[in-house]
């Protein structure tokens, strides 16, 4: 559980927003914000600027509480920060493990060589990446979806910078959109869930506003793909053994963590180690196997004369859980922590308290969160939702849903809005950019109202649950 604003009064916390230690906390937060905004400029990864200022901001502040003779007061308030981020950590750490085991075995290679096969036209290939980075999102992070799908377009339209620039804009709304309705999807969504506010199959309810606030601005792009065919490409890709079965294990992972969650009331963390755990059987599984499968796959490609596959077996190495482990995105994982413990700070600081009192005080909690929807296209949605989780406005499920999807889906505004933007201006670069996406931020909008329109009108049951959070 985060510290509240609530709970921080009650460990002996001091209202800092106005003095030194705070509006300098402040100013560094803000200054480390500037600097992940210019990732693409300065080429400075952005785990390192938050990782400096949350040591910064703790450090302060524990200075201070030195001082009024507090000592202890806020390494208790940092414990609690830690844990909430131990807990997500983890959970994204395994699922990023088994995404980069699925690519390993080359699921990813063979989706993308049956699409480049296919010979699809433009216009096929802007809805069929689109629909399938919504699908895939919803089970993967958005970023690696995204990354998968640009990866298809850059080979099929390659040299067509107009095209491959709508098409990433297509890719970043849709792998936002599909994200945004599954725990699974986002690092918002999880956060929410983890927390206990809503309920798993209560996050099914924002499915048709997200469909909605992919479709309404994917169909008015669509007008401007060219009908035409790409040059047709071969690309023949062999699933590496065990390959579907890792996919089953990831699945049943999903499974044991809404378990732990929903019916036996544990952190869903414990059911993601546990899946962890899966895959490392299932690789010992593999490398024991290995000789075995090595030489009967030797015998058959010497019956017919293969000498092109004898030579490839000798390259097969055998799959090592770990070395996935260690390809897990850490610069995200890294600034998701220096992200949460600057908030928490923050927050510490009084600054929560303060937001929340501005933006929910007048009781037009639907105003609010889509205020907030709209500054995490600037702010990632990660700290947005880390800061209303800590604030704990009274809300009912209805309104905890909306937040859940305005700060999932408002990061599509801007290319710099979520790490699926920022991740394909560096895999595109001179293709996709900031000016290319920000020329359809007004069928974005337009979609991202009709999506706030749509939960509001098809859950209007829901706005009367009403939930303190956690």
């Amino acid at each position: 559980m985060v510290f509240s604003p609530a709970a921080f009064a009650a460990t002996g916390s001091l209202n800092l927003t106005t003095s030194v230690i705070g509006l300098s906390s402040l100013a560094v937060f803000f200054f480390a914000y500037m600097l992940v905004m210019a990732e693409e400029k300065i080429h400075l990864r952005k785990s390192k600027p938050v990782l400096v200022a949350a040591g910064i901001i703790w450090v302060l502040i524990a200075w201070k509480y030195m001082q009024a003779g507090l000592p202890g007061v806020a390494a208790v308030a940092f414990r609690e920060t830690l844990l909430e981020f131990s807990e997500l950590m983890l959970f994204l750490l395994v699922a990023m493990t088994y995404i980069n085991a699925l690519e390993e075995r080359r699921l990813f290679d063979a989706l993308r060589a049956w699409m480049i096969r296919k010979g699809f036209s433009y216009r096929s290939l802007f809805w069929i990446s689109g629909v399938l980075a919504f699908v895939i999102s919803s089970f993967a992070n958005n970023m690696t979806t995204a990354m998968l799908m640009c990866a298809v377009v850059m080979k099929v339209a390659e040299g067509d910078k107009r095209f491959i620039n709508l098409t990433c804009v297509n890719i970043v709304i849709a792998a936002n959109a599909g994200g945004a309705f599954i725990p699974f999807g986002d690092i918002t969504t999880l956060m929410v869930w983890q927390a206990g506010i809503v309920t798993f199959h209560e996050f099914l309810s924002l499915f048709i506003p997200s469909v909605i606030n992919y479709l309404v601005p994917a169909i008015i792009m669509s007008f401007f793909v060219e009908n035409r065919f790409p040059a047709a490409l071969q690309e023949d890709v062999e699933l590496k053994r065990g390959a579907l079965r890792i996919l089953t294990l990831f699945l049943f992972t999903i499974a044991s963590a809404v378990v732990c969650h929903s019916w036996l009331g544990l952190p869903p963390v414990l059911g993601m180690m546990t899946g962890l755990g899966y895959l490392q059987f299932f690789g010992y599984f593999l490398r024991v196997t290995l000789p075995g499968s090595l030489a009967r796959k030797r015998a058959m490609a010497e019956r017919v004369g293969d000498e092109e596959r004898i030579r490839s077996l000798g390259h097969i190495v055998p799959f090592d859980v770990f070395s996935r482990v260690a390809r897990a995105e850490w610069d995200t994982l890294l600034f998701f922590y220096g992200v949460v413990m600057c908030v928490g700070g923050l927050g510490y600081l009084g600054y929560l308290e303060l937001l929340s009192t501005t933006l929910y005080g007048s009781g037009n909690a639907t105003f609010a969160n889509v205020v907030l929807g709209l500054m995490s296209s600037v702010v990632d949605n990660i700290p947005v939702m880390f800061a209303v989780l800590t604030m704990e406005p009274v809300m009912s499920h209805g309104q905890w849903l909306l937040i859940t999807l305005t700060a999932g889906v408002g990061g599509s505004l801007l290319s710099i809005g979520s790490a699926a933007g920022v991740a394909l201006m560096g895999q595109a670069r001179g293709y996709y950019t900031f000016v290319g996406h920000l020329k359809w931020a007004p069928v974005i909008l337009l979609g991202y109202a009709a999506s706030v329109a749509t939960h509001l009108w098809l859950n209007a049951d829901l706005f009367l649950i009403v939930s303190g959070g956690k």
